[in-house]
């Protein structure tokens, strides 16, 4: 397609974020030669007769994995674990479901979210294929949209399918609970759980199972984020909320925002907005977020329970650490790795620390290049010196760093830049940057560690990004970070 004419809708790309400026495609942050010291990639070679255009992928026991494709096809892989193309072995588990957008094992069932329902399939005759299907909800609103993906989540702790469906169109909600986040229980009844969608382009929980989407830039949306999803939150676009009025599991419809007015003032009127917890910068770091995967292993290097997220436009991965302050989610988001084949949209890590990483590049395309790909990235056990997290505090923010900091690097203010700024919270599509500023730092502390610096910094800005760049920090071999800028989300100023 032109860089600058969009495609038919029915070509759009499923994660949606309606790429306006396709020839203003960014790395800001990556360098992928040697980001490969860290975390090489593995291409899975896909069998020549298989479209795959990745939608889900999920781990299996025996060092097997299932893939999912757009196509509504699923296939188990073994053999995906090494760096031997010639071990891998494919089976078609199902062939010609609808879309599927998230897999899950559990107790032996494969569940699969397709467009119109969860399925739950069974192999009994141990071929790897199934030979049961059974729904187990369909109980949300479907039409011949195009842009009426579901997206689903593995199972919470409590045993819940977490779906997240988009928009009619991405604008509308021409069908049930469009623009909803709803829970299928494992009874398979549907619970409403969370208004304010646009359009999703993944799913997945933290840690501490609390669950989490990416949401794109658009309607209600000055750029791509992820957001938290509590049960009875309204997480910012009005759009589907006439649907309060099929459910009474979560309370009242919630008052509608002001258009032209910025989340934070919102968040003051009304109490059930939960403000993005991360927001990332349309053009430098993100254009279509998509799929989350939590690395609770601590084998994918030093960033154990962090959120990794898959980056579909600019086919990268991105690195979300998280904090909660006055109750609410808020963080640093940070470049990660670079380079893969296709665009991506399924993020998954396995128990031995690999990160499987699918994708597509079908409607907007992709800076990858490939049509679809598979890969398997892991950690080499070279330690990256990065930013490991930055925590807020009342004057200012505390970097983390993986290893020792350079003691004269670490404590000169001019080794850091930092810039805030924000977008419109508004009906319309996207935003500019607005309400710029330039923060002061006024001093940089290190700690006796020496892993961290506390920077004191006048002018913080509550409900903006915190850019800060970190152009002259260096570890104690005098080598720079490997990725030397933060996005941080400011959404509460801790107290004293």
């Amino acid at each position: 397609f032109s860089t600058h004419t969009p495609p038919p809708p029915m070509l759009r790309s499923l994660v949606g974020s309606e790429m306006c400026i396709r020839d203003r495609i960014y790395t800001h942050g990556q360098n992928p030669e040697a980001e490969s010291v860290y975390y090489p990639i593995t291409e899975i070679p896909i069998p020549s007769d298989i479209v795959l255009e990745v939608g889900g992928i999920e781990i299996l026991p025996d060092n097997k994995i299932a893939v999912s494709s757009r196509r509504g096809d699923i296939y188990i892989v073994d053999g995906a674990y090494t760096e031997d193309p010639n071990d891998d072995k494919w089976t078609p588990w199902a062939i010609g479901l609808h879309e599927v957008l998230g897999l899950s094992w559990k107790d032996g069932w494969l569940y699969a979210t397709q467009r119109p329902e969860v399925t739950r399939m069974k192999d009994i005759d141990g071929d790897f294929r199934a030979d049961i299907f059974e729904s187990v909800s369909s109980a949300w609103g479907i039409n011949g949209d195009y842009h009426e993906y579901a997206f689903g989540s593995r199972h919470d702790p409590q045993g819940n399918i977490w779906i997240v469906l988009c928009l009619t169109g991405s604008g509308g909600a021409s069908s049930d609970f469009r623009g909803w986040c709803v829970r299928v229980t494992p009874e398979g009844k549907m619970l409403p759980t969370t208004s304010g969608i646009r359009s999703p382009g993944g799913i997945g929980q933290n840690h501490i199972g609390d669950m989490f989407y990416c949401d794109n830039q658009g309607l209600w949306n000055g750029t791509s984020s992820i957001k938290h999803l509590p049960v009875g939150g309204f997480v910012g676009n009005p759009t589907g909320n006439k649907y309060y009025e099929l459910t009474d599991a979560i309370g009242e419809r919630p008052n509608d925002p002001k258009s032209g007015s910025r989340i934070s003032v919102e968040r003051e009127k009304i109490p059930e907005l939960i403000p993005p917890a991360a927001m990332f910068p349309h053009g430098k770091l993100s254009n279509s977020p998509t799929g989350i995967a939590c690395d609770t292993t601590g084998k994918f290097g030093p960033f154990k329970n962090q959120l990794f997220v898959g980056e579909q436009t600019m086919s990268t991965v991105l690195r979300v650490a998280l904090e909660k302050v006055n109750g609410i989610y808020q963080g640093a988001a940070f470049p990660f790795r670079g380079r893969f084949k296709s665009g991506n949209v399924a993020v998954r890590l396995g128990p031995d620390g690999s990160m499987f990483v699918g994708g597509t590049d079908r409607g907007w395309g992709a800076r990858g290049g490939k049509r679809f790909a598979l890969e398997r990235c892991h950690f080499s056990g070279q330690l990256p010196f990065e930013i490991l997290e930055i925590k807020a505090k009342s004057d200012g923010f505390q970097v983390i760093y993986t290893e020792e900091v350079n003691q004269a690097s670490a404590i000169e203010i001019k080794n850091y830049s930092i810039s805030s700024y924000t977008y419109i919270y508004q009906s319309g599509y996207g935003s500019p940057v607005v309400d710029k500023s330039t923060p002061t730092i006024k001093s940089a502390t290190l700690s006796s560690d020496k892993k961290s610096v506390h920077l004191k910094i006048d002018g913080l800005v509550k409900g903006n990004i915190h850019e800060i760049n970190f152009p002259g920090v260096k570890n104690l071999k005098g080598k720079n970070l490997l990725h030397g800028v933060a996005y941080y989300t400011l959404n509460e100023i801790p107290s004293n």
